[in-house]
């Protein structure tokens, strides 16, 4: 899926696309909220089949009655290719194993204290997740981020003047903060000041 079709969606060019897609997401995740993956798995299975076994019945009963010989009804799904190809996952995983390798460069870095500031920033964000956790179970995390980007973008493009101007405010506020904090901690300052 190229990155034109992602935004697209998130900004519900196609209104239809968009809530099909958010629709389903939202009632997966919902869903693993009160059963498990299997169970949820093989609620989807089942569906998915009731579906095309009563399809495929229909079809065959319209065939008989219309005395037609249309085939099997899937049969263009059935006759396209559905492998996945080497380079498309050779791509992929070294997309994946560089992203990997960065994380563990940065934790590295991060954890054994290469830069004060980012270590403590890092800390701060830790502690402020074990407030999180106790707050929220992962699944409402994600919950409330598919909620989020499939809302935030349209809310920012109706209101983008505003969310702006408050953003810079916000901004600014936090960057006296944080200097006066640096001015008054020894070794705190930045290496590139």
């Amino acid at each position: 899926m190229d990155a034109k079709r992602v935004v697209d969606l998130l900004y519900w060019r196609d209104v239809k696309t968009t809530g099909v897609v958010f629709g389903a997401a939202l009632l997966l995740l919902l869903s693993l909220t009160v059963c498990s993956i299997v169970s949820v798995c093989s609620y989807i299975g089942l569906a998915l089949l009731s579906v095309t076994i009563c399809f495929r019945i229909y079809k065959g009963i319209l065939q008989a009655i219309q005395k037609s010989d249309e085939g099997h009804p899937f049969k263009q799904y059935l006759d396209q290719e559905v492998a996945l190809s080497e380079d498309m996952v050779h791509k992929y995983s070294d997309m994946v194993l560089a992203k990997l390798n960065k994380t563990i460069s940065e934790l590295r870095r991060l954890f054994l204290v290469e830069d004060l500031v980012d270590s403590i920033k890092f800390a701060v964000l830790m502690w402020i997740l074990t407030y999180v956790g106790a707050l929220f179970n992962g699944l409402t995390i994600l919950i409330l981020a598919l909620v989020g980007v499939f809302s935030c973008p349209i809310i920012y493009e109706k209101h983008q003047a505003q969310i702006d101007h408050y953003l810079a405010l916000v901004n600014n506020q936090i960057k006296d903060v944080v200097g006066k904090v640096q001015a008054k901690v020894p070794g705190m300052k930045r290496k590139a000041e």
